[in-house]
């Protein structure tokens, strides 16, 4: 018997979709207009997310120590720093190191290299390259830095300068801007979710409109609540479902006409690489939220509208 009822249900709501068909279809144009908006917000936020991830690589903090610091205690400081939960990784480049760098970079300038090779000795001292795991904990890591008990033991000291200063300005920044960013996604996903049920609502409010007489027989004759309201629910699904699937669908050929302005403007991000390996979370955000949309306000509908 319930087999049987809610097979009835879902042959109602079926032809329900289909027998309003011009209101469906502008339903769902309008919901996949909605769905398209959140499904470029994933695609924007794995974007930004891929670009600061970059910028996270590039930021760091240097501890540049004195080049009569002694190599072990380096090392023991950088084994100190490791242990700390802020950081995400400490490189230690060695004075040899350091010195191989300093000619690379002015490998045209040949005056400067001349200097240098006048020199008894290596000018340049160790340094330490410390990255956080987020860019507001590098005040953390710099005030552990020039804490007494972390530049030297007794009067002896290890480090000539830390640049977290001159890198303060842009590190508050790019903390700034993904705090930002992660707000306006989801206010931007609140608004357009409301704003899809409010459609649905008011397309479900017009089916039952134009089936009161049908409803206030169903009601008369005894009709179960949800033989009543079951058909419209199913119905709301399926406009979510349609639009759904069809928005994925829209994202693949704009995904690989898109992979190379992408790669241009974010970097390493590919649209279509990210919609291949992520085809599964795109089906689950852009179905699953088109059918539970449409099925959330087709319910409040019909108990705003039925009283059932």
């Amino acid at each position: 018997m319930l087999k049987s009822g809610i097979k009835r249900v879902v042959r109602s709501g079926v032809v329900g979709f289909f027998r309003n068909a011009f209101v469906s279809v502008s339903t769902m144009l309008v919901m996949m207009i909605t769905l398209f908006v959140i499904g470029v917000l994933l695609f924007m936020n794995a974007a930004l997310t891929s670009t600061l991830e970059q910028v996270r690589e590039k930021v760091d903090i240097n501890a540049y120590f004195l080049t009569s610091a002694p190599e072990k205690q380096i090392l023991e400081l950088k084994s100190s720093i490791e242990q700390m939960p802020e950081v995400e990784r400490v490189e230690y480049i060695s004075r040899e190191k350091a010195l191989e760098r300093f000619k690379a970079r002015h490998k045209n300038d040949q005056l400067t290299l001349q200097a240098l090779e006048e020199l008894d000795e290596n000018p340049l001292g160790a340094s330490l390259a410390i990255q956080a795991k987020d860019p507001s904990q590098y005040a953390v890591i710099a005030k552990f830095l020039e804490d007494k008990t972390a530049v030297g033991e007794g009067e002896q000291q290890l480090i000539e300068n830390i640049n977290y200063s001159q890198n303060k300005v842009v590190i508050e920044r790019l903390s700034n801007l993904t705090k930002a960013i992660e707000k306006a996604g989801v206010i931007f996903t609140i608004f357009l979710t409301v704003a899809s049920i409010m459609i649905v609502f008011n397309t479900i409010r017009l089916a039952i409109y134009t089936n009161k007489d049908e409803i206030e027989v169903m009601q008369l004759v005894g009709a179960s609540n949800w033989f009543i309201n079951g058909p419209y629910i199913i119905e709301g699904m399926l406009y979510g479902l349609v639009a759904g699937l069809v928005t994925l669908f829209i994202f693949y050929p704009l995904s690989i006409y898109m992979s190379s302005s992408t790669e241009v403007l974010f970097g390493a991000f590919n649209s279509f690489t990210f919609y291949i390996n992520n085809f599964g979370m795109l089906f689950k955000y852009l179905v699953g939220s088109g059918v539970g949309l449409g099925a959330v306000s087709s319910y409040l509908a019909v108990r705003r509208y039925l009283g059932v």
